[in-house]
């Protein structure tokens, strides 16, 4: 970061109890706003409103739309990979990997598919345009890919997936039909295309288990 960034940033650091939470509700704020909205068609202004802060208070904590943007990613990532790695954690079979694969389906469900993924949604958005919330989304879904790819070589070491099984590609897979799901779930506010898309990776994994 250059030096003159590094300053602006420690310039609008919260440095009051009463700070850090005026900087939470905004990003919070702005994370609904986007997952519902998307982050083209969410202003400054509706993010100030729906946050109940000033603009005064709102460019104090962040220089423009962009530097929000990128503090949302930041805690969003954090959130998933947090539930994610929690859920994949404790994968000791393939009933396991069935169980959280029910439970992001399930998710889906209760929203009627809309919305999508958080991640997965901004991404779409921005990648193209915005390098440094690319680079940040990727590296998010890096470590999703290794949280997967964890559960799989845990299954391989403790014998339920043979040993010709490659967790990184297995992985791979996993996730793009779960983010595939995602986008044919929001795009007609129905899980069951979700569903088939994981169903359909894991019966490749589950091809890998050993008799």
């Amino acid at each position: 970061m250059p030096a003159d960034s590094a300053e602006r940033e420690t310039s609008r650091t919260p440095r009051t109890a009463r700070g850090v939470q005026t900087r939470s509700r905004i990003v919070q704020s702005a994370a609904r706003l986007f997952y519902v909205k998307g982050v083209s068609a969410t202003t400054l202004d509706d993010v100030r409103t729906a946050s109940g802060t000033s603009k005064s208070q709102l460019y104090n904590h962040f220089q423009d739309k962009a530097e929000l943007i990128h503090a949302v990613i930041d805690v969003q990532a954090k959130i998933v990979l947090a539930r994610e790695e929690d859920s994949l954690g404790r994968v000791r079979t393939l009933g396991g990997l069935r169980r959280w694969r029910n439970a992001v389906v399930q998710t889906c469900s209760l929203q009627g598919g809309a919305y999508g993924c958080t991640l997965g949604s901004m991404s779409i958005e921005l990648s193209d345009s915005d390098e440094k919330s690319r680079e940040a989304l990727a590296a998010a879904f890096d470590t999703w890919q290794r949280l997967l790819a964890g559960a799989l070589i845990r299954l391989r070491e403790l014998g339920v997936l043979s040993a010709d099984a490659k967790p990184d590609d297995l992985a791979t897979g996993l996730l793009a039909a779960l983010q595939g799901g995602y986008l044919l779930a929001q795009n007609g506010h129905n899980s069951r295309p979700m569903a088939v898309a994981l169903d359909m990776a894991l019966a490749h994994v589950e091809s890998f288990a050993r008799r």
